[in-house]
Order: C-alpha cells, then structure tokens, then sequence
C-alpha cells in the first residue's frame, strides 16, 4: 500500500487542531512520524510508502507551527514540553496507546523529549540525525566541529532579522535551505516564525531543549556521516545517555537529509525497530 493510500485528517488536541496524514494497514503497527525544520510531514512519503509496504501504520503529523490550526503566539508556546504533549494527544485523539515513534532533525529532538516523558507510549525511538539532545548539546560546548556546524542558530535565534533573510527574493535562501518535503509551507512569514519558535524556545540559554533525562526505550539513531549539521561528536556521544538496547546506525556518504535521500536505509532501521520491539 503506497502513500497515494494515506489521508489527511483534521486532528483535534488539547487546544489546537493537527492536520495529520494517517495511511498504511488500519490494523498495522502504528508508526509515529515527526518532522523537523524546515520540512513538514512530505518529508517522510518515500519512507512511508516502504513501511506501508510492510504492513505497518504510519501517523504523521503537520507539528504546532506548521498546521495552520495549531498555531500559537509566542515562542514559550514551542517548548519541547509542548511539542511531546501534542504527540501524546494526537495519539490520544487518534486512540492509539502505543507507537514506534520515529523523529528527524529537531523532530528527533521532539521525539528523544517524547520517549523520555511518555516511555510506555514509545514501543522504539528511531532518531534521525540529531542524537540525544544532551550529547548534543554537550557537543555544542565542548566540540569546535559542532559549534561550527551550528553557526545557522545565531541567525534563527533573531526574531525579524530570521525571518527577513530566509524569506527575500521570493524565499530563495528558504527553500536553498532542504530538498524539498514540505517546505513551501513556510513561505508565509506568520508559519516561519511559527517553525522557528522551536529554535526560540529551545536552544536558548536556560532553553529546555538540550535537556533531556537518560532514555530507558529501546532505539537506533540514524547518521549520516556527511551530515553538516549534525557532527560525529553528538552521534557517537549519544551511547552515554540510553539505558536500553541501542544502536548507531551509520549511512555512509549519507548526509542530512536521509528521509528523502536515504529512504530505503531508513525505512529498514524503522521496520527492524518494530520486528525487534
């Protein structure tokens, strides 16, 4: 069953309504899908068709910023909190008790946030790039080669200048940002701001975001090794933060982008998490 079987639902949580595509087997393994910036759930169709293929569920939402109807003022309103408490009550609103909870970029960083408050709602965690936020963010302290990588948040963190940069020329320097997977959805200012509040609330000083307790789900990440965000140090590091089985699973040549570059690799990690869990 391709993505051409999945469906767009509207998806009331809490105060907010998701715009969630739900596809695959009704009575599959469900599959939780978050995406990071600045993609929204696109991002995942080629991983999605695979795990359908295989008879898995797959949920995948449009996250607080990006689906119109879920779409608060102020950045305080796109904490990690926020983020994994709406996962949990799209969850609840879809009645779901339990998934495979897959995550890439900062959704890997919603997705490690979500396996630490819910850990008997994630079955696995399949992250994508971003390793345990505390390993990165230790990386980001500690290791030139990170803080390199990371030079893009002294922009993302400045509210106007951001948004005037990423959205000139008709959003040029926005969309050079990713290859494709939603990401003209943040051609309107209001949704930049929105996506970037994550960014905001998060990865400022005394932000939650690279805050995270030890991890007691069983889960892989995924790295590329080329990935230019992402460094080897916050990947390799994040073996200090798991108390349960564990695996690094390294692309090679891969580099940030995997759910579209990689989807096949990916898609297997995902698959091998559900058989294993």
């Amino acid at each position: 069953m391709g993505i051409d079987s999945a469906q767009t639902v509207q998806v009331p949580a809490g105060s907010w309504t998701f715009d969630v595509s739900v596809g695959g087997s009704e009575h599959g393994v469900p599959v939780l899908l978050l995406h990071g910036f600045p993609q929204t759930e696109e991002c995942f169709d080629q991983v999605r068709e695979r795990l359908h293929e295989a008879g898995l569920r797959t949920i995948a939402p449009r996250q607080r910023g990006y689906s119109p109807g879920a779409r608060p003022l102020g950045a305080d309103q796109y904490t990690m909190k926020h983020l994994a408490e709406d996962a949990a009550r799209i969850l609840d609103a879809l009645e779901v008790p339990y998934a495979h909870v897959v995550g890439h970029g900062l959704g890997a960083t919603v997705a490690w946030h979500f396996a630490a408050a819910y850990p008997l709602r994630a079955m696995s965690l399949t992250a994508v790039s971003f390793g345990h936020p505390s390993a990165f963010g230790a990386a980001m302290a500690t290791d030139q080669d990170q803080r390199q990588r990371s030079r893009y948040l002294e922009l993302f963190l400045q509210a106007g200048a951001a948004e005037k940069a990423l959205l000139d020329n008709n959003a040029r320097t926005l969309l050079a940002t990713a290859p494709g997977g939603g990401i003209e959805a943040l051609a309107d200012e209001q949704a930049l701001t929105a996506a970037l509040n994550w960014y905001r609330a998060n990865l400022v000083p005394g932000g939650e975001g690279l805050d995270c307790p030890v991890i007691e789900v069983p889960t892989t990440l995924v790295w590329g090794n080329r990935d230019a965000i992402a460094g080897a140090a916050q990947a390799k590091g994040t073996a200090h933060y798991l108390r349960a089985d564990y695996r690094l699973s390294e692309v090679p040549d891969g580099d940030h982008w995997l759910p579209l570059r990689a989807p096949a690799a990916l898609a297997s990690e995902i698959a091998l998490r559900t058989l294993r869990n």
